[in-house]
């Protein structure tokens, strides 16, 4: 089975979309499948090629045995909504265009947030003559308005009957969460054709472990309860609050609020932080997928965090998995089905979102229990390896994908 895969991120990124696909992908391969991935030149998201990438019309490498394709695009930073849409377009049409010269496959499958992507797979598969598989890691346009990047308006009410056209047009829909599954069916889509394989996490390099000395000295943690947000810091995540709960928390020199990544929203926080004096938040920058893991074990608590919008109550953030495998307890500002997941397992607290004084009181509350923290980090590990596990659910996805798939 020859599986084409299109996504606008892939390793080195490090987000959840790249992260996924290829350990999805990687696996498929070791399965016995032929894997061809087109992508862009990694620059998410600071809209900067990474160290040893061109932004080339075609360039061709192999990572773990996938065959990935980067194709030219429009390299913008994560934020802007104009620029971003003709990110967007430029590689739909690229992804298009390259797909009709590679080699016909059994499957093309598309991966969201954004359905530009979609749009791409959907039409290569018309021309090749092959099923589509449309993988749902985000209820896009409604995301847009959620963030404040758009306002509803004809444009947007254009893009929200596109895609459901692509829902409707779809062999397979896999979702990652149960409730977008539900949005669909409630919104006329056949329920019977969605699949849910929730997000997960590598049990191999994600792992309880002691905090990384290194780590701690070169950020000056040393005897400190490090509170610590890991992800892309964008647009959705509400991160203020952070920075909020910090304030509460300045003359607490136990605390500290450890930020890691990069995104449309880091310079503003920073300089946020800096106009405050604030010096118990550290921002750490982007680091590498090895670094990630090291940076979850440097961590008390995790802080998973939301905007407070209807839409968000539909997601699981996979960094809840992230921090689930090294056995951190998380500090959750998120509702809806992840606040769910999380109360079930009894591997952390929630939080309303962008509350700063319950996320001060939930911090303070893990502080000064330990041992009921790390009763909290243990039930999470307990859980992603029963349900969680990144091999399990790229076993079931590739399932699906050969239920479809046409010789």
């Amino acid at each position: 089975m020859h599986i084409l895969f299109l996504t606008d991120n892939f390793p080195p990124e490090t987000n959840a979309p790249a992260t996924r696909t290829f350990e999805h992908a990687r696996r498929w391969v070791r399965a016995g499948a032929r894997v061809t991935v087109i992508t862009t030149a990694p620059n998410f998201p600071a809209g900067r090629l990474f160290p040893g990438y061109r932004n080339r019309l075609f360039q061709r490498e192999w990572m773990d045995g996938v065959e990935t394709i980067r194709v030219w695009t429009h390299i913008t930073a994560n934020q802007g909504t104009a620029r971003r849409t003709l990110d967007y377009l430029s590689f739909m049409v690229m992804g298009l265009l390259v797909g009709l010269f590679l080699p016909r496959p059994s499957v093309v499958v598309s991966t969201s947030p954004q359905f530009f992507t979609a749009c791409a797979g959907y039409v290569l598969s018309l021309f090749r003559r092959r099923p589509f598989v449309f993988e749902l890691r985000d209820l896009w346009p409604d995301s847009i308005i959620a963030v404040g990047a758009m306002r509803d308006s004809a444009a947007l009410r254009a893009l929200k009957r596109l895609e459901y056209f692509l829902y409707r047009k779809a062999t397979r829909i896999v979702s990652v969460t149960n409730s977008f599954k539900a949005v669909l069916s409630k919104n006329g889509i056949a329920a019977e054709k969605i699949a849910v394989i929730p997000n997960g996490v590598d049990l191999e390099s994600l792992v309880p472990g002691p905090k990384p000395q290194d780590l701690v000295v070169k950020h000056h943690v040393q005897g400190k309860f490090v509170a610590a947000y890991i992800g892309t810091i964008g647009l959705a995540h509400g991160l203020g609050t952070i920075l909020d709960a910090a304030e509460r928390m300045r003359d607490d020199p136990r605390v500290v609020f450890l930020l890691v990544g990069d995104g449309a929203k880091r310079d503003a926080l920073e300089k946020q932080a800096r106009d405050k004096g604030l010096g118990n938040v550290i921002f750490a920058g982007a680091v590498g997928k090895r670094e990630v893991a090291r940076y979850w074990q440097l961590a008390d608590a995790a802080l998973v965090l939301l905007r407070d919008r209807p839409v968000f109550r539909h997601v699981l953030p996979s960094k809840m998995f992230e921090a689930m495998a090294t056995a951190r307890p998380i500090v959750l500002g998120v509702l809806g089905e992840s606040a769910a997941l999380l109360e079930d397992a009894g591997a952390g607290i929630g939080v309303p979102p962008e509350d700063a004084s319950a996320l001060c009181r939930a911090i303070s509350r893990l502080q000064a229990d330990p041992d009921g923290a790390a009763a909290m980090g243990r039930r999470g590990r307990n859980l992603v390896e029963a349900r969680f596990d990144r091999e399990k659910l790229a076993s079931a996805m590739l399932d699906e994908l050969r239920g479809v798939a046409e010789p």
